[in-house]
C-alpha cells in the first residue's frame, strides 16, 4: 500500500484522473538528480553529459518495456498532443501519394481531429471520420469499407478519455496493415491502466502520455516502429532519432521512465482489479440507491477499468457537480459564455440531449480508496436529493 498523496489530503475526493494524475513522489525523486546535480547535456562529449545520456538512454528502455517496444523506437516528445501531431502530420507529409487519405473516427481526441482538419485545410488530405455504435466503438467492417488505394493512415484511439470504452485495436491494425497503409494508435488514457503490447497490437504508432501516469505535465513519448518514414515535427539538431529536435528534457524523461516502471509493475500485481472494484462499487451504490435513474454511458465490460460514465434522470451534470464541492470530477458537457453544449462523443454515440448533459465522468486511480468511493456516493446521492 503506497502512502496518501499529500496533494490529495484535505481536498475534495479526486476521481478525475482521466484529466490528470497527481504526480507520484517516487516519480520526483527520480527528476530530482537532473534538476540540479546532472545538469550536463546529454549530447556533449565530456563527462558532465554521461549521467544525462545515461539517464535519458535507461527512460527510453522503461517506456519501452511497458509497452513491448525497442528501445530505439521511442520518441520522446513535449506532450500527448505533439505525439499524435508528429505521428500523424509526420506519416502524410512522408507518404509518396498523391492527395493522401486519413481515416479517423468520430470520437478521437481534438489533437487527433483538429490535426486531420489542418492536413485537409493546409495540405489537402483527404480524411474520412467514422460514426461509432451506441458503446462509441468502431465496426471494423466499416473500416474495411473506407480504405482506398490512396489511405495512408488510420488512427483510432485505445481508450477512450470519457467513457473508457475500448476500441478493437488489434483487429483494426490488421485490417489497415493488409491493406498496406500506417496504422497509429492514441494511447494516452490506455497506457498504464492495461497491457499494451505494440508487436501483439499490430500498430506502428502508438502515443503514451506522461500525466496520465502520475509525471509533471509536459511529457510523452510515440513509438514509431522501425523502418516508418515520418517527417520531424521539429527541425534542427537531429535529437530524437532526427524527429523533434532540441535538447532534451532529461529529467521529465526519466519521470516518465520511472511511470512506467510504476505502471508495469502495478499491471502485474493486479492494481487495475483493485481500482474496477472500487470503480463496480461506486456504480451499484448509486444504482441501489436510485433504481431505474442511473445509466451507464459506454460499454459495461469493455472498458477501462478506472472509468464510469453515468447519467442521472432528471439531473444536469454541471449543476449536480456544484452542488457536492466534497467531489471534484468532470461531465458530459462544455460552458461557453454560460451555456452547457453536450459532449461531441456521448452525442457521437447516439446520447439524446438530456442524458448527455446529465452525464458524469467518475475516474479513479492509485490514490483512489474504499472511503472515496463512499464519500463520492454520499455526495452525488445528497446533491441528487437537493437538486
Amino acid at each position: 500500500m503506497i502512502p496518501a498523496h499529500p496533494g490529495l489530503r484535505g481536498g475534495p475526493v479526486y476521481l478525475d484522473y482521466n484529466a490528470t494524475t497527481p504526480v507520484d513522489p517516487r516519480v520526483i525523486e527520480a527528476m530530482l538528480p537532473h534538476l540540479g546535480h546532472h545538469f550536463g547535456n546529454p549530447s556533449s562529449g565530456h563527462s558532465y553529459g554521461d549521467q544525462p545520456r545515461s539517464a535519458l538512454d535507461q527512460a527510453r528502455a522503461q517506456v519501452a518495456a511497458l509497452i513491448g517496444a525497442r528501445p530505439d523506437e521511442i520518441v520522446f516528445t513535449g506532450s500527448g498532443s505533439e505525439a499524435d501531431n508528429l505521428a500523424l502530420r509526420g506519416a502524410v507529409l512522408s507518404a509518396r501519394t498523391d492527395r493522401p487519405h486519413v481515416i479517423t473516427q468520430v470520437t478521437e481526441h481534438p489533437a487527433i481531429l483538429e490535426t486531420c482538419r489542418a492536413l485537409e485545410r493546409l495540405h489537402g488530405t483527404d480524411v474520412t471520420y467514422l460514426p461509432v455504435d451506441g458503446d462509441g466503438l468502431v465496426d471494423p467492417a466499416t473500416l474495411a469499407a473506407a480504405l482506398a488505394e490512396r489511405t495512408v493512415l488510420v488512427s483510432v484511439m485505445a481508450a477512450n478519455n470519457e467513457t473508457g470504452a475500448l476500441q478493437p485495436v488489434a483487429e483494426l491494425a490488421r485490417i489497415t496493415r493488409a491493406h498496406g497503409a500506417l496504422f497509429h494508435c492514441d494511447a494516452a488514457q490506455a497506457a498504464g491502466k492495461i497491457p499494451l503490447d505494440v508487436r501483439g497490437l499490430g500498430v506502428d504508432l502508438l502515443t503514451v502520455v506522461g500525466h496520465k501516469m502520475y509525471t509533471p505535465k509536459g511529457i510523452a513519448a510515440l513509438y514509431a516502429r522501425q523502418g516508418v518514414a515520418l517527417e520531424p515535427l521539429v527541425y534542427g539538431g537531429g535529437q530524437e532519432h532526427g524527429l523533434r529536435a532540441g535538447t532534451e528534457n532529461v529529467a521529465l524523461a526519466a519521470a516518465l521512465g520511472t511511470a512506467a516502471e510504476l505502471a508495469a509493475a502495478e499491471l502485474a500485481d493486479g492494481t487495475p482489479g483493485r481500482i474496477a472494484e472500487l470503480r463496480d462499487g461506486l456504480h451499484r451504490r448509486l444504482a441501489d440507491a436510485l433504481p431505474g435513474r442511473v445509466h451507464l454511458n459506454g460499454p459495461d465490460t469493455r472498458r477501462l477499468p478506472n472509468t464510469l460514465n453515468v447519467s442521472i434522470d432528471g439531473v444536469l451534470g454541471h449543476e449536480l457537480l456544484a452542488a457536492a464541492p466534497g467531489l471534484a470530477a468532470s461531465t458530459g458537457s462544455a460552458c461557453h459564455s454560460g451555456t452547457h453544449t453536450a459532449s461531441p462523443v456521448l452525442t457521437a454515440m447516439g446520447l439524446d440531449a438530456d442524458r448527455a448533459l446529465g452525464a458524469l465522468r467518475l475516474s479513479l486511480g492509485r490514490w483512489s480508496t474504499p472511503e472515496d468511493i463512499e464519500t463520492a456516493a454520499t455526495a452525488l446521492l445528497e446533491a441528487a436529493a437537493a437538486l
